[in-house]
């Protein structure tokens, strides 16, 4: 049964300046389910996820053509926050980027700028982030200790519980494995199936084995055009167009 999609792209057209960097991408995200984006390096995926949380208005001269549905408002419209966006569309980047601040000011630093300020509402807030990222009992009793003395994985699952921290509706993840070792690799794996209850959760990943681990929907780019989109399995196992299987295949990429 399909869900209601939460983000819907419309013939969206990005430029990195004079450069095309995507080409009529229309698709539909559902809720409570991991769409994984795959394709060879370059071509597309990443700017994909940041167009959807407005990441990409930090670079300069970048623009973006057609419209990004959230919850049916277009975000790219002049009146809408960016902020207010990234709050509800977190993120989650390919290297751990935890700040360098203790394990509990990582995880409230957003919260009490958005203006929690109540110790209990902010010590409830770090439990139960660090608990939805399969943090908590590894570090409940060493909160004050810097976030940079964690292992790479754990450092990772920090950053998730602290994009959790601030309540959003979807989780975009731009190769979050990618920098750790495959026991790290498959706790995320493990974390992501269990925030799919609560999240809509949006993969970038060069892992195929990866994508077809954890996604219920694959999207295939290549030279910034979304070449197939559908079911998971599908994709992998009888996709509609040739080019898809000879990447899945490992023909070309």
């Amino acid at each position: 049964m399909k869900n209601q999609p939460i983000i819907t792209t419309k013939n969206v057209n990005f430029y990195y300046g004079a450069f095309q960097a995507l080409t009529d991408i229309t698709m539909d995200f559902e809720r409570n389910r991991v769409t994984a984006l795959i394709g060879p390096s370059g071509c597309g995926k990443s700017t994909l996820l940041r167009l959807l949380n407005r990441m990409n208005d930090l670079i300069d001269q970048t623009r973006v053509e057609g419209e990004v549905l959230f919850e049916g408002r277009n975000i790219y419209e002049p009146d809408v926050d960016p902020v207010e966006i990234r709050k509800r569309i977190g993120m989650v980047f390919q290297k751990p980027n935890p700040f360098p601040k203790s394990i509990y000011n990582n995880i409230t630093y957003a919260p009490r700028l958005a203006g929690i300020k109540s110790k209990e509402s902010l010590d409830a807030l770090v439990e139960d982030s660090l608990k939805q990222a399969v943090l908590w009992d590894e570090v409940k009793d060493i909160l004050g200790r810097s976030a940079m003395t964690l292992s790479g994985g754990q450092q990772q699952r920090l950053c998730i519980a602290r994009a959790l921290a601030m309540k959003p509706d979807v989780l975009l993840m731009d190769e979050p494995t990618s920098a750790l070792d495959p026991i790290s690799t498959a706790k995320i794996e493990e974390l992501v199936d269990e925030l799919k209850e609560s999240y809509t959760i949006i993969i970038v990943t060069h892992n195929m084995q990866q994508a077809a681990r954890v996604s219920e929907y694959t999207g295939f780019f290549y030279l910034g055009k979304l070449i197939e989109f559908g079911l998971t399995e599908k994709i992998f196992t009888n996709p509609d167009i040739k080019q898809t299987e000879d990447y899945i295949t490992g023909r070309f990429g």
